[in-house]
């Protein structure tokens, strides 16, 4: 073609093709070729053009942040590392500088039924504060933990129990309640039927169990810690499945009444309960099985539905 051996004028780029390319500084526009001058259908995808135009300016998007490595996985020496490392990063950080650093801890409120009362797990403290005080189970949270974590493995500590019902309940952070320093805790409510217990949980001297009507005095704010756990304990029981994480697998609906009246503290009718309890449609009838009760006739046995 003759047009081909005349180099075209020179043209600005159209204002859509600088968008696209993001250029950080000053770039020389390219010439239009001969079909696209003469109007018509250029011989160049439009994909060609950007990688092009790509290779002459660099990456579009190299001067925009890069997203942050992922860390790795949140366990064992390089996670603390990593989380030790992002720390020093902004310890010259002068908003950090001025603020005191309080302790976070874990409280965890083990709830079971035994002996037909509603008790509590407590640990006798061999320390000041509180030298022979009774206290929640808890402790000081380490680096590389949740909270979910710390109340978990503080709780395997003293009941022996994994995967059992736990949810978070309350953060109290009154800034006198530990002599010792500004400690903030995350308290928990753990539930626990006596059947899943190891038998050392009751020999120790420096745990035992106690019925929440019957509280010996308790160390730090533990009371207010517990009177809050168990108004929540009751609050949930009329909306939830909780008092299912009491019982066995398999369980008569008066051994499930039972845990109710625990709880709540007060009798229930028990035409009205056993109305309640199946329509709400979350237990499902074994059929041919039964277990004996007292004198009376054997009672059916049922377990808890499953999705």
């Amino acid at each position: 073609m003759t047009e081909a051996s005349t180099p075209p004028p020179q043209q600005t780029p159209s204002p859509s093709v600088q968008h696209k390319v993001h250029s950080p500084g000053p770039s020389t526009p390219k010439a239009p070729d001969a079909d696209t001058q003469k109007g018509g259908r250029s011989a160049v995808s439009p994909a060609e053009q950007k990688r092009q135009a790509d290779a002459k300016i660099g990456t579009p998007h190299a001067s925009l942040p890069q997203a942050m490595p992922a860390l790795p996985p949140r366990q064992g020496a390089s996670f603390l590392e990593s989380v030790r490392e992002s720390q020093q990063n902004f310890r010259s950080d002068s908003r950090i500088k001025q603020y005191e650093k309080p302790l976070l801890t874990v409280d965890v409120n083990v709830f079971t039924i035994c002996d037909g009362k509603l008790k509590i797990l407590l640990v006798q403290r061999k320390a000041e504060p509180y030298h022979n005080m009774w206290s929640i189970p808890g402790g000081f949270m380490n680096i590389g933990e949740t909270l979910d974590e710390a109340a978990n493995r503080r709780l395997f500590d003293r009941t022996g129990v994994k995967e059992i019902y736990l949810e978070q309940l309350s953060t109290f952070g009154e800034p006198r309640r530990d002599p010792r320093s500004r400690v903030i805790t995350v308290a928990y409510i753990a539930l626990v039927a006596s059947h899943r217990l190891q038998s050392d949980v009751h020999a120790n001297e420096e745990t035992r169990w106690f019925d929440v009507s019957n509280l010996p005095p308790l160390a730090f704010d533990h009371r207010i810690i517990v009177d809050v756990a168990i108004n929540r304990l009751r609050e949930r029981l009329e909306i939830s499945g909780l008092a299912f994480q009491l019982l066995s697998e398999k369980f008569t609906l008066t051994e499930l009444q039972r845990i109710y009246e625990t709880i709540l503290g007060k009798k229930l009718d028990k035409r009205n309960f056993r109305k309640k309890i199946l329509a709400m449609d979350t237990v499902q009838e074994l059929e041919g099985e039964t277990k004996m009760e007292g004198f009376h006739r054997p009672a059916q046995l049922y377990a808890v539905k499953t999705l």
